[in-house]
């Protein structure tokens, strides 16, 4: 590892406001804005999570008892919209990359301040906007796919205010990308080149590529539905002369690719925390970024694998068949990185990386699903069922929630510090896998046989499995309790952590816990390898060196 760290400095006066009022303010200091998004986060986290238990509480039994049809259509669209897009996009990007990103660029902020903060406040708005929407209108109830006609069919005014809500969403993540990729290309510490930062860079820089090239063809997509909703033009709308093929297309041209945008970040912050908590290099760094890219660019032509019982001519069936085979190649690379990091490590079996390899085992398995689904003889099969729900699932929550949990065990007590109780997040983790594998499993036995997703009655011979996967659904909102007492009582009764309480090589590391406002008192460190564990490459004797030496160099 080559570490400069320069003597410090006085710390100046700062112009940022202090105490609790700048989480509630329009804080510039990336440090305040990444918590603003990763607190709000959970706020929608709960609310998704409290419709999820009213779904699985409406599916305990055939018949449509608990709620009527139309609020469970309501129900489940905003479940999926706020999941989606107010929960694990605004986390995985806007918290924990506003927050860690100047530091690993060794820069004092974001590059575009204002913007940052003005695309964190477009979030509250917008999920407001949506979940106000029940009460005011009454919600959209064609699901968050918004596929026409029902979303032109069904409730006007609650499908509006849908798209308005999305939209806003939308506009905030394009001002991160943009952010995030200046701070990335221009902040950088000189000296600092693009090959020796984290991976967790790589893995932000593609994501916010992936958010500008799709996310401009979601919006204007909405808007044209918009307008055949108000307006009653033609884009979509059948008695009209409209497609509904189309906007299917230009939907999952950025819906597929969201599907990267939410475990890219993921992919990233896995590679922060296995190294850490094995004490290994991270195996392969290389082939993670040239992976990273290539799924940036095989992500945004896969997305009629989505479509394959829509009429599709059979080339198109055939070459996003193959194109989708292809994207599990580097999706596949970066399995073995991760487990090679691990082999023969220090493994410390703590929150953060049981949580990680647990995210390991469920993308494995979600990726396996995934590559099923390409088939199109087994999609046509298993379309609209719940085995595309057991997927999905496996995907966004066993890849991307799983991570945000191990993450907050690995970054609390840089936010804090203070360090979390290790027995309630053990406690925690074993309720979340247990529930998390029992809630999902069965969903694709259910879909395997037949049982459709996205309603609220069903063939009574399913009623077993749908029950344990309540019970499953039951199990992770219990999960919540040990995780919320850890996380607020560990604020003020929590041990003290110190600065660097993992030993870690990365620089946020590198200064105090928590983090002055302009990250060092001084000038920031300059750190050529982060991920600097066991004995420096340059340092073995390669005549006496074993295979399993440079194996542990993560070479």
């Amino acid at each position: 590892m080559t570490i400069a760290v320069p003597s410090s400095q006085p710390q100046g006066p700062s112009l940022q406001p202090v105490g609790w009022l700048r989480y509630l303010s329009f804080s510039l200091d990336h440090k305040v804005i990444g918590l603003q998004y990763l607190v709000a986060g959970f706020l929608f986290y709960f609310v998704g999570g409290a419709l999820a238990g009213v779904i699985r509480t409406e599916l305990i039994s055939p018949m449509a008892d608990l709620v009527p049809r139309d609020t469970y259509n309501e129900v489940l669209t905003l479940h999926g919209t706020i999941m989606i897009f107010l929960w694990i996009v605004p986390v995985v990007n806007g918290a924990f990359g506003n927050y860690l990103i100047p530091f690993y660029v060794g820069a004092r902020d974001m590059a575009f301040p204002r913007l940052n903060a003005v695309a964190f406040w477009l979030i509250p708005p917008g999920g407001l906007l949506l979940i106000s929407s029940y009460f005011l209108t009454g919600a959209a109830q064609s699901g968050w796919t918004a596929y026409p006609p029902l979303s032109i069919t069904t409730p006007a005014a609650g499908q509006v205010l849908w798209i308005v809500s999305v939209l806003l969403l939308g506009g905030s993540s394009i001002f991160g990308a943009i952010n995030f990729i200046a701070t990335i290309l221009k902040l950088r510490r000189p000296g600092l080149g693009m090959m020796q930062l984290p991976m967790y860079c790589w893995a932000m820089l593609g994501t916010s590529l992936l958010v500008l090239l799709s996310t401009p063809v979601l919006a204007g997509t909405l808007i044209m539905l918009s307008f055949d909703i108000v307006a009653h033009t033609g884009f979509f709308n059948p008695g009209e002369g409209g497609n509904v093929v189309v906007y299917q297309h230009l939907f999952w041209f950025y819906s597929h690719p969201a599907v990267y945008i939410m475990v890219l970040p993921v992919f990233g912050l896995v590679s922060e925390i296995l190294p850490v908590h094995s004490r290994k290099p991270l195996f392969g760094y290389s082939t993670m970024v040239y992976s990273i890219m290539a799924i940036v660019f095989l992500g945004l032509i896969v997305w009629a694998h989505h479509m394959f019982t829509s009429g599709t001519p059979p080339w198109m069936r055939l070459f996003f068949t193959i194109a989708t085979a292809f994207i599990a190649v580097p999706t596949g690379i970066k399995f073995f990185n991760w487990l090679a990091t691990l082999w023969g490590g220090k493994i410390a079996l703590n929150s953060a990386m049981l949580f990680s390899c647990a995210f390991i085992v469920h993308f494995v398995f979600g990726g396996i699903t995934g590559v099923a689904l390409a088939q199109v003889p087994f999609d046509v099969h298993v379309h609209d069922t719940y085995f595309v729900v057991g997927h999905f699932h496996y995907i966004v929550y066993g890849g991307s929630v799983f991570v945000i949990f191990s993450a907050i065990y690995h970054w609390y007590p840089k936010f804090t510090g203070r360090l979390l109780n290790e027995p309630l997040g053990r406690l925690h983790f074993l309720l979340t896998f247990l529930g998390f594998n029992l809630c999902f499993a069965p969903q694709h036995w259910l879909g395997l046989n037949g049982m459709p997703r996205r309603v609220a009655e069903y063939d009574p011979q399913f009623t077993l499995v749908n029950q344990l996967s309540s019970v499953g659904a039951l199990l992770m909102a219990l999960s919540t309790l040990p995780f919320l007492w850890n996380v607020i009582a560990s604020l003020w009764q929590g041990a003290r952590a110190g600065d660097n309480p993992w030993n870690a090589r990365t620089p946020e590391w590198l200064t105090s816990s928590p983090p002055p406002v302009e990250n060092w008192h001084g000038e920031a460190p300059l750190v050529l390898e982060p991920y600097g564990y066991g004995v420096p490459i340059d340092q073995l004797d390669l005549s006496t060196a074993s295979g399993r030496d440079l194996w542990s160099g993560g070479r």
